[in-house]
C-alpha cells in the first residue's frame, strides 16, 4: 500500500459514471486504469507525485458492484472503481440514452418523447439523477481507508462537486475543484446549489483568465478563493524527438509537410469540420506540394469524420482511429509533424496543443478556452490564435506556416521555452501543493 505518511488527496472526475466517457473512445474501465488515463489527469497526478502529495483516482462505475483498486503503473497512483449507486442504477434504466458523450444530452434524447404525468415525474428525475450518482457512504470510507486530507474535482459546474462538497463539510474535509470543461450547467437545481457550494470550498485551480473574473463575479468569490494553474505535462517525455528519424522509422518523406492533430474526434466540440474544409483549400492552393494532414483519435463522431475524409477531393489525410493510450506513440505521432492545428469551438484548458508545443511544433488555434492563455503573447509564445468557427482565417494561418518553414521552426522553439516555463510537473504540482496546503501542511 502507499506511503501513509504523505499527504494525499482524492480526485474525482466529472460525469454520472465513468464508462459513459470509455465508451465514447472504445476504451474499457481495466485499461484505463492499467494503461490510461492521459492528458492534464495524468498531469495532475504526476505532478503532484513530484512534490510529494499522493494521489488516488476514484472513478464511479455501473459496471462492478463492490470496490475495485488498481495501482497505476507510470505514476503508482492508486485508482479505485467505486459502484454507483442503486437508486441511481434505477433511474438510468429509466433512460432511453443515458450516455452524456454519445448523445446530445436533451430532455427528449435522454428519456424520449412523453407527456403528462409521467413527463413531470421524468423531468424531476432527470434534474435529481446525477446528484445520485456519488455513493457517498463508499466515498467516505475510501477517503478514509487512504487518508486523504482534501478532495479535488474536475470542474465545479457539476453535481459531482456539489455532492463533494456536502460530503466534506461532514468529514472536515476541504474541496477544491479545476476547469477542465464547460462554465455552464444546464441543471437548473445545480446552478441553485452553486451558489452555496462554490463559496463553500477550499479553493479553485483554473486556466482560462477569462473563467477566472466569470466565477468571482458570479459567485462573488474573493480573490484568494482562486488561483491561475495551467495543465502540466512531463517535458521528458514530450521533447522534439529528431524529425527525420522519426519520420524514417514512420515511411514519411522528409520533404513532406505535414499538419497534424489529436484528440476525440467529435465535431461539434472540436469543429474537425473546420480544420477539413480549411486542408481543402490549402491543397488546393499547392497543388505542387506533398501535403498530409495526420489525425490520432477517436469519438462518437467517427463515422462522420470517415465520411468527411472520403469525401476530400485528395487523399492525402492519414487517421489513427483509436483512442491511444501509448505516450510514446502520440510523442512520435507529433513530432514527424511542421504544423499543429487545433479549430476547437469548446474547450476547458486544453493539453493537446501543450504537447504539441513541447514537441517543437508551432500552433494554430482557434480561440477556445484556454488557447488565449497558452498562447499569451502570440507569436513570441509559438503560435497563431484566429477566431472561431473562422474557416478562412484558420486556413490563413495554416498557410503562412506552411509557406515559410524556417519561420513556423522558430515559433516552434518560442513554443518549446513557453511550455518549459510555465506547464511543467514541476511548476504545476507546487502550484497545486500551495492551493490546497497553504499552511505548508
Amino acid at each position: 500500500m502507499a506511503d501513509k505518511m504523505e499527504p494525499a488527496i482524492a480526485l474525482l472526475p466529472w460525469g454520472d459514471v465513468w464508462e459513459d466517457f470509455l465508451d465514447s473512445i472504445g476504451v474499457s474501465l481495466e485499461t484505463f486504469c492499467t494503461e490510461g488515463p492521459g492528458g492534464w489527469m495524468l498531469g495532475y497526478m504526476d505532478g503532484l507525485r513530484r512534490v510529494g502529495v499522493r494521489t488516488v483516482l476514484i472513478l464511479i462505475s455501473a459496471r462492478v458492484d463492490a470496490p475495485v483498486r488498481y495501482q497505476h503503473a507510470p505514476t503508482g497512483a492508486t485508482i479505485t472503481v467505486l459502484p454507483v449507486p442503486k437508486g441511481y442504477r434505477a433511474i438510468r434504466r429509466q433512460m432511453l440514452n443515458p450516455n452524456p458523450y454519445l448523445s446530445s444530452g436533451s430532455f427528449e434524447d435522454v428519456l424520449g418523447d412523453v407527456g403528462g404525468v409521467r413527463r413531470i415525474w421524468l423531468q424531476i428525475l432527470y434534474h435529481v439523477a446525477p446528484y445520485l450518482a456519488t455513493p457517498l457512504g463508499l466515498l467516505a470510507e475510501e477517503l478514509r481507508r487512504e487518508n486523504c486530507s482534501a478532495i479535488f474535482c474536475q470542474d465545479y459546474e457539476s453535481a459531482r462537486f456539489d455532492a463533494c462538497v456536502l460530503l466534506g463539510r461532514l468529514m472536515g474535509l476541504p474541496v477544491f475543484a479545476t476547469f477542465q470543461s464547460g462554465s455552464y450547467d444546464p441543471n437548473p437545481l445545480g446552478r441553485r446549489l452553486r451558489r452555496l457550494t462554490m463559496p463553500a470550498c477550499g479553493g479553485l485551480a483554473i486556466g482560462p483568465e477569462t473563467e477566472i473574473q466569470r466565477v468571482c463575479q458570479v459567485y462573488h468569490l474573493p480573490p484568494d478563493k482562486t488561483a491561475q494553474i495551467f495543465n502540466p505535462i512531463d517535458l521528458g517525455l514530450w521533447n522534439g524527438t529528431d524529425r527525420d528519424e522519426v519520420r524514417e522509422k514512420l515511411g514519411i518523406p522528409t520533404d513532406a509537410q505535414v499538419v497534424v492533430w489529436h484528440g476525440r474526434v467529435e465535431f461539434h466540440t472540436k469543429r474537425l469540420d473546420i480544420l477539413l474544409d480549411a486542408w481543402e483549400q490549402i491543397c488546393c492552393e499547392r497543388t505542387d506540394r506533398d501535403l498530409r494532414l495526420h489525425l490520432m483519435g477517436t469519438g462518437q463522431d467517427a463515422e462522420k469524420l470517415r465520411d468527411r475524409i472520403e469525401a476530400l477531393p485528395i487523399k492525402n489525410v492519414l487517421w489513427v482511429d483509436k483512442y491511444v493510450t501509448d505516450r510514446n506513440e502520440i510523442q512520435r505521432f507529433l513530432c514527424a509533424g511542421d504544423v499543429y492545428a487545433f479549430p476547437s469551438m469548446y474547450e476547458g484548458f486544453p493539453v493537446a496543443p501543450i504537447e504539441a508545443m513541447a514537441c517543437g511544433l508551432p500552433l494554430v488555434a482557434a480561440a477556445a478556452s484556454g488557447v488565449p492563455d497558452i498562447l499569451k503573447d502570440g507569436e513570441a509564445s509559438g503560435g497563431l490564435v484566429v477566431q472561431r468557427s473562422d474557416v478562412a482565417a484558420f486556413t490563413q494561418a495554416l498557410g503562412r506556416i506552411l509557406d515559410d518553414p524556417d519561420w513556423g521552426r522558430e515559433l516552434g522553439k518560442r513554443a518549446r521555452r513557453r511550455v518549459e516555463e510555465y506547464f511543467s510537473l514541476e511548476v504545476v504540482g507546487r502550484q497545486l501543493r500551495n492551493l490546497m496546503f497553504k499552511s505548508g501542511g
